[in-house]
């Protein structure tokens, strides 16, 4: 199936790239063919975020359109203006809010919107459609098609459905297809398994800081209508994540209220955290436990839960955006602003600047479409691969870069030296330095090479969920919606180099720390006897599609592929 431009995600990047690219087709009186395909079920299935939402970008993407009304109209989801800004330092029992007037100004919330990220996807997909987009849901990438000398891309072929866990086809067997395009924008979001491919095929992250990511988890709660507090937003450092001065565990947490009634909960800890017992699902309800915080959640109902990693390196490890035949946008590139503790305006924008880069590439010199090329009896094939190389000028002059470039050596401070020096060093960067300190903080180190022994520190104990305001694993993961075809093959597959890591380094070394990191209750260690050594264990129907796996893992011994398509959570209001 050939496209003039086909992109891979219907996350907020990647539908806001169609988007542009059909405006751009009706001002220039251009018919280019655009397609999205994504993995979920639908457009929105496996999108979580926070969300406190910058509209700067989707005001731009749609100057003339009043988004917010149309997204309660169409998705029955509010834009919730921000009333209140408060950011809390907690101790176990106690919280010390800091003064509006120090946090860095790229905190502040002013003119922010409280959203469901997910609904603004599907009204996003909506618009798209009705532009001319194709949008295929359910369509999984597994991989990557290049030319013969593999020096550009060509498009992408679809994970094959129905083949059983022996690797068989099964009756309902459908082989996927390949979709070839001109050019080919990635837009996976956080570790997305074809952009991963990429950036070591083409080497994108020479010359580039290491990527460090966070785990965020969160709950949607529905609260009584006394409660709501519409637009308060909260921000909490401290307990449970960071005990000391120095405390390497990078980390916070976020509450925010949406009309009518719903209060969105969570915490992102850094996955550079030393401490292999440590569990961020079970830190996130010690955490709802706090006075602070189990006031808001009190008599109220949690409807949903989920997962997802995001990038955390910041300026200094975004990649090489373009090669031949294709470009990398959102998160899938690490435009997230952890300081800012926001990516969707930044995902929204680079979306926009790479269509504006890919247009000028398909036509320029005279190249026409695909659709133009068959009336002549020519194919896709038969077109020249370019590279959209404006993509990184575009970056550069707009105000993604500027915004990064303040605040590109902070992450890496806290990696450094810890909670408290982080924190000076992110005050000097945001109020005086802009980023325009002489040096480069580069970062260095994978997240698996930062879990230390599991000798050097003593396990954690964590009070048993109550069930009311906290809650076991496997409970809370039914309000995710997870689901996978049980009889196909394993999507998380041990590397066959590295298979000696969960049989003789892991549990012995580590004590098996993805027991713990994994918010889903994917891996386990079973032995059916004493004397048996424990062998591990996959569940991967479990898989919320995290990634996490996939980065936090001793060595890094998990490749994460895609499963087949339709399959993972299935968020609503997320």
């Amino acid at each position: 199936m050939p496209f003039d431009v086909l992109i891979v995600g219907g996350g907020p990047s990647g539908l806001a790239a169609s988007i542009r690219l059909k405006q751009l087709c009706q001002e220039t009186n251009v018919d280019l063919s655009v397609c999205v395909i994504e993995k979920g079920s639908e457009i929105g299935s496996h999108i979580l975020s926070g969300n406190v939402f910058d509209a700067k970008a989707i005001s731009e993407l749609l100057p003339s359109i009043d988004w917010k009304s149309e997204l309660l109209e169409q998705q029955s989801s509010h834009a919730t203006p921000v009333t209140s800004d408060e950011f809390l330092f907690l101790t176990e029992n106690k919280s010390y809010r800091i003064p509006h007037m120090i946090l860095p100004k790229q905190l502040h919330n002013d003119g922010n919107y409280v959203i469901s990220l997910g609904q603004l996807c599907r009204y996003l997909g909506t618009k798209a459609e009705e532009m001319g987009v194709e949008i295929y849901p359910g369509f999984a990438a597994s991989e990557v098609l290049y030319n013969v000398e593999k020096t550009a891309v060509k498009g992408v072929a679809t994970r094959d459905m129905g083949i059983d866990k022996s690797g068989k086809p099964k009756d309902t067997f459908e082989r996927g297809v390949e979709l070839h395009a001109r050019q080919t924008i990635f837009a996976e979001g956080a570790r997305g398994s074809c952009s991963e491919e990429l950036m070591k095929v083409f080497g994108l992250r020479a010359g580039r800081s290491e990527q460090t990511y966070g785990l965020g988890i969160k709950e949607v709660w529905e609260i009584p209508p006394e409660k709501v507090k519409a637009g308060f937003v909260q921000h909490t450092l401290g307990y449970p994540l960071q005990k000391t001065w120095n405390d390497k565990t990078f980390g916070g947490t976020f509450l925010y209220h949406q009309e009518p009634n719903l209060v969105h909960a969570g915490l992102v800890i850094g996955l550079d955290y030393e401490n292999p017992y440590i569990n961020p699902y079970k830190e996130f309800q010690r955490w709802k436990e706090h006075p602070d915080i189990r006031t808001h959640l009190e008599g109220g109902t949690c409807i949903s839960y989920g997962a997802r990693v995001l990038n955390e390196g910041g300026l200094n490890a975004i990649p090489k955006l373009t090669f031949q035949g294709g470009c990398l946008v959102g998160c899938s590139a690490g435009f997230l602003n952890s300081v800012k503790i926001k990516g969707s305006h930044t995902a929204i924008k680079s979306g926009q600047l790479a269509a504006e880069a890919v247009f000028e590439t398909v036509l320029k010199d005279g190249h026409r479409s695909v659709a133009d090329m068959e009336e002549d009896g020519k194919g896709q094939d038969d077109a020249i691969i370019t590279e959209a190389v404006t993509f990184e000028e575009k970056i550069k002059s707009s105000w993604i870069y500027s915004e990064l470039y303040e605040v590109r050596n902070t992450h890496e401070a806290f990696a450094r030296w810890g909670f408290l020096p982080g924190l000076f060093y992110t005050g000097l960067a945001a109020h005086i330095t802009k980023g325009k300190e002489p040096w480069t903080l580069k970062h260095t180190t994978r997240d698996a090479d930062t879990t230390q022994e599991a000798n050097n520190f003593e396990p954690i104990h964590y009070k048993p969920p109550d069930g009311v305001i906290t809650f076991d694993l496997l409970t809370n993961l039914q309000r995710s919606g997870t689901y996978h075809e049980d009889d196909q093959v394993c999507h998380l597959k041990v590397k066959q180099e590295l298979h000696h890591i969960p049989e003789t380094v892991s549990m012995q070394k580590y004590a098996a720390p993805e027991q713990r990191f994994c918010p889903a209750g994917v891996y386990e260690y079973i032995s059916e006897n004493e004397s048996e050594q424990p062998k591990l264990v996959i569940n991967a129907q479990n898989c919320v599609h995290c990634k996490c796996c996939s980065i936090k893992m001793p060595g890094e011994y998990i490749h994460w592929t895609v499963p087949e398509g339709g399959g993972g959570p299935n968020y609503q209001v997320m």
